[in-house]
C-alpha cells in the first residue's frame, strides 16, 4: 500500500468517525459531493433524513432544496459507502 493509500485511509476513517459523531450529537452532517451545482451540499440528519440544500450568502445559511426520498437516500448512503 503506498503512502497516499494509506493517508486515504486515515483520512476516510476520520470523516467517517466525526460523521458518526456530528449526527450523534444531534447535529446534521454536510455531504459535499462532486457533480452538484455550486454551492449546493446534502445535509444528513440525525432522524436519517438527508436534503439537498444550496448556501445563501444573503442569509448566511443553507436553504432546502428538497427532501431526498428513502430510495435516493440509500443510493447516496451506498454509492458514498456510508
Amino acid at each position: 500500500m503506498s503512502e497516499i493509500e494509506v493517508l486515504e485511509n486515515i483520512a476516510t476513517k476520520a470523516v467517517r468517525r466525526l460523521r458518526t459523531e456530528t449526527l450523534t450529537s444531534g447535529q446534521p452532517f454536510m455531504i459535499n459531493v462532486d457533480g452538484l451545482p455550486p454551492n449546493h451540499c446534502y445535509l444528513e440528519f440525525p432522524d436519517n433524513s438527508i436534503q439537498l440544500v444550496s448556501f445563501s450568502q444573503a442569509k448566511n445559511d443553507f436553504v432546502p432544496v428538497r427532501k431526498l426520498r428513502a430510495r435516493d437516500r440509500e443510493r447516496l448512503r451506498k454509492r458514498l459507502g456510508l
